[in-house]
C-alpha cells in the first residue's frame, strides 16, 4: 500500500500495482504535498509528470512520437496585468478575464487553474532569440530542462500525427470545454488541448471555447512570430503567424 512518494526529481515516473479500491499518491516538494492522485484501479497505473520548481506547478507529461511535451498549458506568472496592457518587445503575461494586477487574485481565478497564463511573444521567449533549429535551444518562459518549441518542432509533432487530422488527435474530446462540434476530437496522444483562446490586438480577451493558440520560438520577421491554431470546428492543425503583443498559450518541450 503506498501512502507517501516524496518527489526529488523535476520529471518522474510513478508505477505501482495495488489491490486496494482506494488510494492516494502524494506528490511533495520538500515538505510541502503540492499534488495528489486519487488511485481506484487493480491495474498498473503510470503517471508522468513535471513539477516546476518556480511555483510548485504540476503538469502531466506525455511522449508522441519521438518528442516529449507538457500534456497541459504552461501556469508560471511571475505577474500580470490587464488585457488593455500590450506591446511587441515588452513583456506581458495576462489570465483571460482577470483584469487586475495581483497575481495571488489572477491564480484563484478558475481560467487560470484550467487554461494557465497567456504570454505575448517576449514573454513567451523570456529574453532569447527567434529560433529556427529543431531543438529551438530557446528555454524562452519554461521551466529548467524544457524549452519553447521552434516552428520546426510543431512540424515534427504534427507531421508525425498527419497535420490534416492532428489537431482531433491532440483536442481534449467532447464539449466540457471545447464548443460543439468539436470536430475529429479523440485526444488519443493525451496532448489535452484547450480553447483558452487569446488577448487579441486590440487588447480584448477572445471568448473562450473555440481556439487553442500555442507560441512557437520563431519570428516571421520583426512584428510577427509563428503559432499553432486548433479550431473547435476543424480536425487539423493551422499554422500562422500573428503579431508579437498577442496573448498566447505556452506549451513545452522536454530537452
Amino acid at each position: 500500500m503506498i501512502k507517501n512518494i516524496v518527489v526529488t526529481a523535476v520529471i518522474l515516473l510513478l508505477t505501482f500495482n495495488t489491490n486496494a479500491q482506494s488510494d492516494t499518491i502524494y506528490l511533495k516538494k520538500n515538505v510541502n504535498i503540492v499534488g495528489k492522485y486519487h488511485v481506484n484501479s487493480k491495474d498498473e497505473t503510470i503517471i508522468n509528470v513535471l513539477v516546476d520548481s518556480r511555483d510548485g506547478n504540476i503538469y502531466k507529461v506525455i511522449k508522441i512520437g519521438e518528442q516529449i511535451w507538457m500534456a497541459e498549458n504552461l501556469k508560471y506568472l511571475p505577474n500580470v496585468v490587464s488585457s488593455s496592457m500590450g506591446s511587441e518587445t515588452k513583456p506581458y503575461y495576462y489570465v483571460s478575464g482577470y483584469q487586475g494586477t495581483n497575481v495571488s487574485e489572477a491564480k484563484i481565478h478558475a481560467n487560470y487553474k484550467t487554461y494557465g497564463v497567456l504570454y505575448n511573444w517576449p514573454a513567451a521567449m523570456n529574453g532569447d532569440v527567434s529560433s529556427t533549429t529543431n531543438p529551438s535551444g530557446v528555454q524562452g518562459i519554461c521551466p529548467c530542462d524544457w524549452h519553447l518549441p521552434s516552428d520546426a518542432e510543431w512540424i515534427q509533432l504534427t507531421d508525425y500525427l498527419d497535420t490534416s487530422v492532428a489537431g482531433g488527435k491532440l483536442k481534449e474530446a467532447g464539449t466540457t470545454h471545447w464548443d460543439s462540434p468539436n470536430t475529429g476530437a479523440t485526444n488519443e496522444t493525451g496532448f489535452t488541448a484547450l480553447p483558452g483562446n487569446y488577448r487579441d490586438e486590440e487588447g480584448v480577451f477572445v471568448t473562450i471555447g473555440e481556439d487553442c493558440d500555442l507560441w512557437s520560438a520563431t519570428e516571421k520577421d520583426d512584428n510577427y512570430s509563428w503559432f499553432r491554431n486548433i479550431h473547435y470546428n476543424d480536425k487539423d492543425v493551422g499554422r500562422n503567424n500573428f503579431n508579437k503583443e498577442i496573448g498566447f498559450s505556452v506549451r513545452c518541450v522536454k530537452d
